[in-house]
């Protein structure tokens, strides 16, 4: 009887341990790889930067062939090269590697819903002007 006893527990205590490694189901969300949101805010592209501020967060731009779509789609209407463009996005969320520089959280452009001129009052870009 004590035997058996012996045997269930150490049985029990291997069940318990086991590692259970889950691999995602094809649909699932990894940890590494976030879900697909939607996503508004101002977009400026200047050089070879592109970056989009939100109402509490900036981000990078991931450079793909949807960024550089809304690229060409925010240029007619912008007046100056720094001028920002409102915009809404489907985008993926992803952290920066490890090694490279620039924003900590970067965007990959999965869709572009909306593209429209920043009014002018609600423009965060300050502009200095020359005095006359």
């Amino acid at each position: 009887m004590k035997k058996l006893i012996v045997i269930v527990f150490i049985v029990a205590i291997f069940i318990s341990c086991k590692n259970d490694f889950k691999t995602p189901v094809s649909g699932e969300d990894s940890q590494d790889d976030m879900s697909t949101r939607e996503i508004s805010g101002s977009f400026i592209h200047f050089a070879d930067a592109a970056v989009l501020q939100t109402k509490s967060e900036l981000f990078g731009v991931v450079e793909n062939k949807k960024a550089q779509e809304l690229i060409a789609m925010a240029e007619p209407l912008k007046d100056a090269p720094t001028d920002e463009v409102a915009v809404v996005l489907k985008v993926r969320v992803v952290k920066k590697p490890e090694l490279e520089e620039g924003w900590e959280n970067r965007i990959e452009i999965i869709d572009i819903l909306k593209v429209s001129k920043v009014d002018v009052k609600d423009s965060t870009i300050i502009k200095l002007r020359p005095e006359d």
